[in-house]
């Protein structure tokens, strides 16, 4: 459940479900709100799964398993995955290294799942790994003045610069550690993470103190990120070998075996994976109809020949069109292409990534060799 859901109600949240836990959707004018985050600043409560790694062991124990390799330094996190043996994800994670322990942000309703395997896998090493998820509250700060929102707040540090790493300090009266994150909405962005007890503080601090921040629901976090060109883990991730997406922030390819290694650098050696991801934008047809948004599985055609799928797909607030990101054929050529929607064959072109240019650029944006 959300640790702040009263507040949230009493400023007219409508609320959704992520993993099991309770989310805001949105407060009413969800195209709004996207607005005000690309022109200021946003503040959203995160659902995370969260998982505490301990014991002398820990750093070996968790690198061993993950596509990245875990920073040994107190203050610095990277972007990883756990995989198959095929190569497919079957998680994403975010590792932090707080000294003594690791933080590990997984998707909601995946905490429990991941700590119970490791744990059964554990056998001499010295390693203790439990669920924390109801011991913290984590906000999302993005938006194009979120550096200037953090520093306005914060007490006692400075604002971390580079991303994935992270920094303490005090927001009114409550600790708090200020994480400098993956900029998933291509816009400038922090999570602020705090002990449950302090979230109503520590959120009222981030709104109201210093520049205001605009809340916003997952409605408006999903078309800020498909804007950015971001893959997801619900809509792109879960089961993709992650070539296939181009997300090699998620990987070191120099690092040890780790489940499903094999079959990605096979494919890394090789060149090109079978599939990529790429950016559509379907037009508008003529005499004022809308174009109606895409369900995900919607087939992609280059003529009359089937090429891909689209993933996800929305209408976009500041380019007021429907956009789509859509797996297809690796060596596809074609710019025209058409989707198939509610039975009809709607042109689309092909569309460099980003459809939106922000403050900064997400870190999952397909990179390809």
């Amino acid at each position: 459940m959300s640790v702040i859901e009263r507040i949230h109600a009493d400023h007219g949240a409508t609320f959704g479900e992520r993993g099991g836990r309770t989310v805001v959707d949105h407060y009413g004018r969800p195209e709004r709100a996207h607005r005000a985050v690309r022109n200021g600043v946003g503040l959203l409560e995160a659902a995370y799964g969260v998982v505490v790694v301990e014991g002398e062991d820990r750093l070996e124990y968790v690198d061993n398993v993950v596509s990245n390799r875990v920073p040994d330094e107190d203050g610095r996190g990277c972007y990883a995955l756990v995989l198959d043996p095929r190569g497919g994800i079957e998680i994403e994670l975010y590792v932090y290294n707080a000294g003594e322990r690791l933080l590990l942000f997984v998707p909601p309703g995946e905490a429990e799942s991941l700590a119970a395997d490791w744990s059964e896998k554990v056998f001499i090493q010295d390693v203790e790994i439990r669920v924390a998820t109801d011991e913290y509250a984590i906000f999302r700060v993005s938006g194009p003045h979120a550096t200037e929102k953090v520093a306005s707040v914060l007490n006692g540090a400075a604002s971390p610069d580079e991303r994935f790493t992270f920094v303490r300090g005090t927001m009114a009266d409550a600790g708090v550690t200020v994480v400098r994150t993956d900029a998933l909405t291509g816009e400038e962005s922090y999570e602020v993470v705090c002990d449950t007890d302090e979230a109503e503080l520590v959120y009222d601090t981030l709104e109201t103190q210093g520049i205001n921040a605009a809340p916003f629901g997952y409605r408006t976090w999903e078309s800020l990120c498909l804007e950015a060109g971001t893959p997801l883990f619900e809509t792109e991730l879960e089961g993709t070998i992650p070539n296939v997406l181009g997300l090699r922030t998620a990987v070191d390819f120099e690092k040890g075996c780790f489940v499903g290694q094999e079959v990605v650098s096979r494919v890394e050696n090789r060149g090109q994976p079978s599939k990529r991801l790429i950016g559509l934008t379907l037009e508008e047809p003529a005499d004022d109809i809308e174009v109606s948004i895409p369900q995900a599985g919607a087939a992609v055609f280059d003529g009359d020949a089937t090429v891909g799928e689209v993933t996800q797909a929305g209408e976009s607030p500041l380019l007021e069109t429907v956009i789509a990101l859509a797996l297809v054929e690796f060596d596809l050529e074609a710019e025209s292409l058409s989707v198939r929607v509610g039975g009809e064959d709607v042109p689309a072109t092909r569309t460099e990534l980003p459809f939106v240019e922000g403050s900064e650029r997400s870190a999952r944006l397909p990179s390809y060799q």
